[in-house]
């Protein structure tokens, strides 16, 4: 624990590794949009996914703020309901391009590796937030955008006394004593570290403040594209802070004039012509996200056939009903707080983003593939075939 990391290198890391996995995603498809659902799998680590949903978030409530006027009463009750009715609207309609998405995962590698190495900070910024007047329900709330060490966080939550009168301060130190009590609970940084290792090379000893940088990490700026100088990383968001940490030439100075026949331009060239350097991981610049994200959720045949068995005699007796245009519309409110409790683990964005998809899909071969494989196995429904019953004969209607 005597180990101190700096945030400078771990934004640093952020910002290379979103351009990283934003070159993998949009290279092909520079103008291509990401939804709810794609932004919940866009990486094999949870933890990045769902940080860059929480900042949606927090855009979706700035949205909401900045509705107001000297001229209407945006705090009466009906205005209040039309309000949450659009907002809810409008969070089912994710649309993200890259210049709008890269920043926000940047920052989502950044806290990521804040939440093990600066506990304390990320408790502020995190499950704080910038609110004055933080509640118990405000705390349980950001809990769950927290997927590395939530358990060492939410101990801390369940410690707090059921009491209104809570404020940042007290509940800043009283996290500080819990951290200093448990702080051997925390997960391991290196488990965090192996995590990201896989998407781009990175090592313990690049995080700490006074650590030198390891020959992976200064290599990496070089790897996506074999040009010479600055030209290589044109992303259009991620800026000047990205490109800056790589020193590029101190070594080269001003060219030598030509009247010397001497050979001195191969020497400089020397020190820079060093990727001889092992370049650990560079097969992953070319592993497909979605490539990453099978290996890492590994095929649970069983359920899936399970689920499917179940659901192939969805026939008549199934389809009795009219037909739906929408799932969406088509899901009572009862119902939906049923499918948000016993198949999304109370997880409200990820029903919406789940149901958002269906109702995107063109046939009800896919919706079904798409509840009975991906679905079934994420949130492990191998005990919910009454609740996947339902949405499956839903699915049915729709496409009746």
């Amino acid at each position: 624990m005597n180990d101190k990391y700096s945030f400078a290198k771990c934004a640093q890391y952020g910002r290379r590794l979103a351009a990283r996995l934003c070159d993998q995603h949009f290279g092909t498809q520079p103008t291509a949009t990401l939804d709810g659902p794609a932004i919940l799998k866009f990486t094999p680590v949870r933890q990045l996914n769902l940080l860059v949903i929480r900042q949606l978030l927090g855009q979706w409530q700035a949205e909401t703020a900045r509705l107001r006027s000297d001229y209407f009463d945006f705090e009466a009750a009906p205005v209040q309901a039309a309000l949450t009715q659009f907002m809810n609207v409008l969070s089912r309609h994710i649309s993200l391009r890259r210049a709008a998405f890269e920043p926000l995962l940047a920052q989502a590698a950044t806290d990521t590796l804040g939440i093990v190495t600066d506990p304390i900070g990320s408790f502020q910024r995190l499950l704080l937030g910038s609110t004055e007047t933080p509640t118990l329900v405000g705390l349980r709330e950001n809990l769950r955008y927290i997927d590395i060490d939530k358990t060492f966080y939410q101990g801390f939550v369940d410690s707090l006394p059921v009491s209104n009168d809570i404020s940042r301060d007290f509940l800043t130190h009283r996290f500080e004593l819990y951290h200093a009590a448990n702080y051997k609970a925390h997960q391991p940084l290196e488990q965090v570290v192996g995590q990201l290792r896989s998407l781009l090379p990175l090592t313990t000893a690049d995080l700490l403040e006074d650590g030198p940088v390891s020959a992976s990490t200064a290599a990496i700026p070089v790897v996506p594209a074999p040009a010479p100088a600055s030209p290589p990383e044109p992303a259009p968001v991620a800026a000047p802070s990205f490109v800056a940490p790589q020193p590029t030439s101190p070594s080269a100075p001003a060219a030598a004039p030509a009247s010397a026949p001497v050979t001195a331009p191969p020497a400089p060239v020397a020190p820079v012509a060093q990727p001889a350097r092992p370049l650990p991981n560079t097969d992953t610049a070319t592993v497909p996200l979605h490539e990453k994200l099978k290996a890492s959720q590994p095929a649970a045949a069983s359920l899936s056939e399970t689920l499917r068995a179940t659901a192939a005699p969805a026939s008549l007796a199934e389809r009795a009903g009219p037909k739906v245009e929408t799932l969406r519309e088509a899901i009572s409110i009862n119902q939906r707080f049923s499918f948000i409790n016993e198949l999304f683990g109370g997880e409200n964005m990820d029903y919406h983003a789940a149901i958002q998809h269906l109702d995107s899909l063109p046939t009800a071969e896919e919706a079904r593939l798409y509840v009975t494989g991906d679905l079934s196995q994420r949130y492990d429904w191998s005990r919910k075939e009454e609740h996947v019953n339902k949405l499956l004969k839903l699915i049915e209607r729709k496409f009746a």
